[in-house]
Parts: structure tokens; sequence; C-alpha cells
């Protein structure tokens, strides 16, 4: 769409001109036989910014890219800390709480997870307000508080509260600002330097279990939560120093959209990332315990599937969201949903240390990108600007649910005969739900044409 702001304006022109901008407020929306472009550049929110506030959008440059690395910390300490948990759930299985089941423990890290999305509505609302580092400040504290009392619990509860509430609401305190300051620093380059930003859960998930693993038997539990800890408040450090609200939205944003009931792509969508958020992280919570229980690697060595995994998920973050600027973030999920379920369903033919190596590699790079895109994917099928980030506050809040009730059901699958099996049927099965949702979404809007960038 040609920017409105570049029309040279005569005096002989000025008929022209008036007429050519009703054209592009007519021209919205596409017509029927249209091409579909990529709604992430026609409706997103540097329209806002540029038309309204007159401050135009740097789409790079230092100050830009040092809020990209300080929300690359910021999901570092969230997504990351919250992607270690199956490192927490070996070591709570085995040793300090070995009287619970798996499906007690992963209600913990689903928890976790949960509460980091659900505060999206709330947190979201004071982001637009302009509590940018108010909200830092306190999810650093909540995460760190929640550390520390981690590494004085003894029991179920204890750990419960403070590894699955406290610091699930700090996480959520961190993650919308990790999400919601790129827009009004980029424009043609979003989705790539969200997918940068994003790839901070995946270091998280790659440093924190090797630590962890490293520091564990030297030190003991409690000094090596209280260093994870340390670490959080050290790199947090740098996010509430130099990350900056650039300009706050026009006007407040609402919490609740009752238009989006009526916008079938939305929903069809929403439903596909439930179904995602439901299977896609089962082999984040069991991997190393499946390797260990099926003798396949020993302890010492199947905690590294954990972050291989992570490593691997980093570059399926950044990679494909540099091209889904190009062919549209649907277009670039569908084939990375596919192959996630493909992979998901030849974990059950593995039976083999070389093979485990491979699926941890391969899952951990297509999962990382097709649960990268779902920000992007809701900004690419909004029309209206003004509710983008009330409807990814919705869409998270109602998926966080998926999180929820996911890893402990596939934890439950595990205590009946079909064990591990039955576990990963499910996993497969529901990213295969997850797939065909995402591309009945596709359908909504552009039908069954294929050279179409959505």
């Amino acid at each position: 769409m040609t920017d409105i702001m570049n029309v040279d304006i005569g005096e002989k022109d000025l008929q022209k001109t008036a007429k050519d901008m009703q054209l592009q407020t007519d021209d919205c929306g596409p017509k029927n036989g249209d091409q579909l472009v990529d709604r992430s550049e026609d409706f997103a929110e540097d329209q806002d910014y540029e038309k309204n506030t007159g401050l135009e959008i740097p789409n790079g440059g230092l100050v830009a890219w040092m809020q990209v690395l300080g929300s690359f910390f910021l999901t570092m300490n969230s997504w990351g800390i919250s992607s270690t948990f199956g490192v927490f759930e070996t070591y709570y299985t085995d040793i300090h709480l070995s009287n619970k089941s798996p499906s007690d423990f992963a209600w913990i890290g689903s928890l976790q997870s949960f509460l980091l999305l659900l505060g999206g509505i709330v947190t979201g609302a004071l982001f637009d307000k302009g509590y940018l580092r108010e909200l830092l400040i306190t999810g650093t504290c909540l995460t760190v508080l929640g550390l520390m009392m981690l590494s004085l619990a003894t029991e179920y509860w204890q750990v419960l509260l403070a590894q699955g509430v406290c610091i699930g609401l700090g996480a959520g305190c961190i993650f919308v600002p990790s999400v919601a300051i790129i827009p009004s620093y980029f424009s043609t380059k979003r989705v790539f330097a969200t997918g940068i930003a994003n790839s901070g859960s995946s270091l998280g998930g790659l440093i924190f279990p090797i630590v962890f693993h490293k520091l564990q038997p030297r030190i003991g539990f409690a000094w090596t939560t209280r260093i994870l800890g340390l670490i959080v408040l050290v790199t947090q450090m740098y996010s509430i120093i130099f990350m900056r609200l650039r300009v706050k939205p026009l006007k407040a944003r609402i919490l609740w959209d009752k238009s989006a009931f009526h916008d079938s792509a939305f929903l069809l969508f929403v439903l596909s990332t439930f179904f995602t958020f439901v299977g896609v992280y089962i082999p984040f919570y069991y991997i190393q315990s499946f390797a260990i229980d099926k003798n396949i690697l020993t302890s010492k060595t199947a905690f590294y599937l954990i972050a291989i995994m992570n490593a691997a998920s980093c570059f399926g973050r950044i990679l494909p969201n540099f091209i889904a600027d190009k062919i549209g973030p649907i277009n670039i999920g569908l084939p990375f949903g596919f192959s996630t379920m493909i992979c998901a369903f030849c974990w059950l033919a593995v039976r083999e240390s070389a093979g485990l190596f491979v699926f941890s590699v391969a899952y951990g790079f297509f999962s990382g990108a097709f649960v990268s895109l779902p920000a992007p994917v809701i900004v690419s099928i909004t029309r209206d600007i003004e509710v983008v980030g009330t409807r990814i506050g919705m869409g998270l809040s109602f998926t966080g649910i998926g999180l929820l009730v996911g890893t402990p059901i596939a934890g439950a699958l595990l205590k009946t005969p079909a064990g591990y099996d039955g576990a990963i049927y499910f996993c497969g099965a529901i990213v295969a739900a997850s797939v065909v949702f995402a591309v009945m979404t596709r359908y909504s809007i552009v039908g069954w044409r294929l050279l179409v960038s959505v």
C-alpha cells in the first residue's frame, strides 16, 4: 500500500490527490476476486504511529535493536524458564518429591505457563497505559522471588506456589512487553525482529538446564536454584535500564472485543493455537524421562535432550520468521506445523540414542517455528488495528488453557497400560488437529488459492 504521507501535493494535483486518498480509504480490504496480500503489512500498528502521531517508525537502528535484545532477555526469563521445567520434573520425580506422579508435577509447569499467558489480559492494558518499567520491575521481582522460595521448598504445595504461581505471575508481567514493544520500532522487519526476540526462550531453555545439571550435584538444589535466580536478575537489569516505550497508543486498549466472535478466521486460528499448546510441549516435558525409563540414555546424558531441543528451537524461531515477512505467517506456519506432527508420530519408532538425538533436533526446529507465529498471525488476520492488542490478549489467554491441561493429561497417560505410546499418540493427534484448524483458517481468508501471501 502506497504511503499517503509521501504524496507530492501540488496546486494542480489537489483534486487527483484527494481522489487517490479516497480510493485508498475504500480499498482497505480485499474485494471479491482480488489477491489478498499479507495483512501484517496492511493493518499493522505503524499506520497509527506514522499517520496520527507523526513519528516515523525507525525499522532498525541501534535503539531499535537494543529493544530486540531487551525482549530477547524477557522471553529468555519467561518462556525460557517455563521450557526448562522438564529438567525440574525429572529431578522431582527421582529425588526431591519421589512420592508424587508425573501428572502431579506436570500441573506445576502447566500452571506456570498458563499464568504466563493469562496475565496478558491485564499486563497488556497496563503496557498500553505506559507502565512498561513498572511491569518489568514487578515481573523481575516475582520471578526472582519465586526461584528463591523454590530453593527453600520441601513440600509439593510449596513447589506449586513458588514455581507454578509466583514464577508464572512474574513471567506473565514480562512476556507481553517482549512482544508488544517491537511493532513500534519495526515495520517491514517486524516478524523477523519478533523471531529473534522469541529465540531468547530457546536460549533460556538451553542455558538453564545445563546450569542446573552441572551445579545441582556439586552445590545442591537450593544453591543451584538461587544461581538461576541471579542469572535472571542480572539479565533483566538490561531490559529494565534500556527498554523504552517509544510512543503510547492513541487510546487505551479495551480488554474484550465482542466483534472477535463474529470473525471466523480469528476463531479458527485461536482453536488451532489452543490445540498447538495442548500437544506441542509434551516432548519438552517427557523426553528426558522417556530416555531414562526406556534405558536408551543414562540420566547424565538424557538431560542434554532438552537442551538440544531448545537449541534447535532457537533456529526454528529465527529463520522461518525471516521468510514469513515475505510470504505471510500462515503460509510459513502450515508446513512447519505439519512437520511437527510428523515428528511427533516418528517419536513412536525411536528406540536408540542416535534416533533420539535426531528426533530432538528435528522436533525442536519445526515446533519452534510453529509456536512462534501466533501473535504475527493474529496481527495479519485482524482488520481493525485498534483491537490487535486486545485480540492477542484474548487469543493467548484462551490458548493458555491448552498449556494448563495438555501435559498433565500426557502425564496421566503414562500411568495407563499405554504408557509413553499413549502420550505420544495424544501429542501427535492434538498437533494434527491444530494443523487442520490452521488450514481452515487460511481457507476462510483466501479459499484454496495457493500463491497468496497471508
